[in-house]
């Protein structure tokens, strides 16, 4: 038996998120259907992270355990050929040791959110980006963000159905950029920490979406933290402007 990490990219518009649920498709349905296609067998992937419906991937790290003298190259091959037209690709896979975890072993986890600040609608963009057509203020949005900074009490930030054992989680970066193309402004919100409370992402960009807007002030957002309450929370932004980035470990 070889382990296999597979770094994968997918877009989430059409599944109910990564990880595998009862009623209804998800990435980690797709990956273990393709394995199970070109090596007749059943195979349970595990993951860095678990992204809710609608969230997309550049670079997520799974593992697979697979009976099998293929090298990395070919699994990658078997996977894509047999995982199309799933919207999934394994851009990378390796051969770790068998105490290697994609989830366990990783150290630290990326995510980047989109927004796309213009009127026009989107098209090519269209669930790829959140877009809030009012001029955000980015830069009061990045000197906001870093309230959120290091360890805190993140309940405010939390899903009601957040599994995670504690609410207290460190972040060990929060930045907001701004960018352009030739027909758009962008918001870029780049979270990074050991690990994230469900939602947590998402609900921190909601609420500095509102300070970009002029809604809420630094102050605002300050004693939505302090609340430790979640009906303080100002927004909770969309699923699809999310996208995880990296997983980080140390043996890399």
């Amino acid at each position: 038996m070889t382990r296999f990490a597979l770094t994968l990219e997918f877009d989430g518009t059409p599944y109910l998120g990564l990880q595998r649920q009862p009623q209804g498709m998800t990435v980690q349905n797709a990956v273990e259907d393709a394995v199970k296609a070109f090596s007749g067998q059943d195979v349970r992937m595990q993951s860095a992270g678990r992204t809710d419906a609608g969230v997309h991937a550049y670079g997520m790290r799974c593992h697979v355990d697979i009976d099998t003298h293929l090298p990395p190259f070919r699994v990658m091959e078997a996977i894509n050929a047999q995982i199309r037209p799933n919207p999934v690709s394994v851009v990378k896979c390796e051969i770790k040791p068998d105490d290697w975890h994609a989830r366990f072993s990783c150290y630290e986890r990326s995510y980047i959110y989109r927004i796309c600040n213009r009127r026009a609608p989107l098209t090519v963009e269209r669930d790829r980006a959140w877009q809030i057509p009012t001029p955000l203020d980015a830069d009061a949005m990045h000197d906001a963000a870093q309230i959120l900074t290091g360890e805190h009490d993140f309940t405010t930030f939390r899903s009601a159905h957040c599994q995670s054992k504690s609410p207290i989680k460190t972040l060990d970066q929060l930045d907001v950029k701004r960018g352009k193309d030739e027909w758009s402004e962008w918001v870029f919100v780049e979270a990074r920490a050991r690990s994230f409370l469900h939602h947590q992402v998402r609900s921190m960009v909601g609420c500095l979406a509102y300070i970009g807007m002029g809604r809420w002030t630094e102050n605002d957002l300050k004693a939505a933290l302090e609340a430790k309450d979640r009906q303080t929370l100002g927004l909770n932004a969309p699923p699809h402007g999310l996208y995880f980035v990296e997983a980080s470990y140390p043996d890399e």
